[in-house]
């Protein structure tokens, strides 16, 4: 039988939890639309958590206790860094390290951001292949009281404290979707939002236009999975954000937010109460057990959204 070719928009851990699940199906050929917005330079190096969480993840290298990094990593240039004086907030263990100066030799060489990706995937014997929105840059910005800072600067420096008034996609006008994207978009036998933040996460991906018109223009199924359970993050703080930014913080504002590219989403038995609400913005909805914990949590998940696709497409389900 042949394989159901999944396209699943994602970053962050909850992205690369289910990313995970779907790698373990037989039945799945699965390439994953990562987040390039969280990307900076660092201590001269250029580097993109959200690609590298994946890539950890699925090579079965990340450290599972805080969802990103490497297991077993060790700090000890950092500690040499902030000893001749550096300001090391940004923490990058010395494993982590040899990625980002691959990458970043490589991209001062002149190599596509995509191909090198390619190439990580194959070198750390990746199945799934991990695709880049655009191989320019986009950085996700988010304006505080205090000013703007980089996403990084947010998350990692301030600690996600400061209230959010404002977010940009810095370059996302002016990127250009590559054509691998575009063709893994067209290809897919369905399309999958994670359960990631919507607006640091999903967004950025989004706010390339071609690609935003490629997912509405679909034929394909578009299914979404909410970030929230009963109101409340996994992991995060896209709760935080959503509420900052005037969204509602529960599964409808979610379906608010992916109305005009998605076609279902699925949302937690906790929230089985939005579902008329959900329905009314003109998405389909579905209620499981989306909480990831453990790897056959995460299975379970995969295989629920490919039984709800395939049902879809029999259905005429999708716009």
């Amino acid at each position: 039988m042949d394989k159901y070719k999944v396209l699943l928009l994602a970053g962050g851990v909850g992205g690369a939890k289910l990313a995970e699940g779907f790698s373990k199906l037989s039945t799945v050929q699965l390439s994953i639309l990562g987040n390039i917005g969280d990307d900076e330079e660092f201590y001269g190096l250029w580097v993109s958590p959200d690609i590298d969480t994946m890539l950890y993840t699925l090579s079965e290298k990340v450290n599972r206790s805080q969802g990103w990094g490497v297991i077993g990593d060790t700090y000890q240039s950092q500690t040499t860094m902030g000893e001749l004086g550096e300001d090391t907030w940004m923490k990058l263990g010395d494993k982590d390290l040899g990625l980002h100066i691959h990458r970043t030799n490589r991209l001062r060489k002149g190599h596509r951001p995509t191909e090198i990706t390619a190439d990580l995937c194959r070198s750390f014997g990746l199945t799934s292949q991990i695709l880049l929105p655009s191989d320019d840059v986009i950085q996700t910005r988010i304006k505080t009281q205090s000013g703007w800072m980089s996403f990084q600067e947010y998350f990692v420096g301030a600690r996600c404290e400061p209230q959010v008034l404002e977010v940009d996609y810095t370059g996302a006008s002016q990127a250009s979707a590559t054509p691998e994207c575009i063709k893994a978009i067209n290809d897919a036998d369905f399309i999958v939002i994670a359960p990631s933040n919507p607006v640091l996460s999903i967004q950025p991906i989004l706010a390339v236009d071609t690609i935003r018109q490629a997912l509405s223009g679909s034929a394909k199924p578009v299914l979404a999975v909410s970030p929230l359970i009963a109101g409340k993050v996994v992991k995060g703080p896209a709760d935080k954000i959503m509420k900052s930014l005037g969204m509602k913080v529960d599964a409808v504002g979610v379906a608010d937010f992916y109305k005009d590219i998605c076609d279902l989403l699925l949302i937690d038995f906790k929230d089985s109460d939005c579902s008329h609400e959900i329905e009314a913005l003109g998405m389909a909805v579905d209620c499981a057990d989306i909480f990831m914990a453990e790897q056959a949590d995460k299975i379970a998940l995969a295989e629920h959204i490919i039984n709800l696709g395939v049902k879809m497409s029999k259905e005429g389900l999708s716009k």
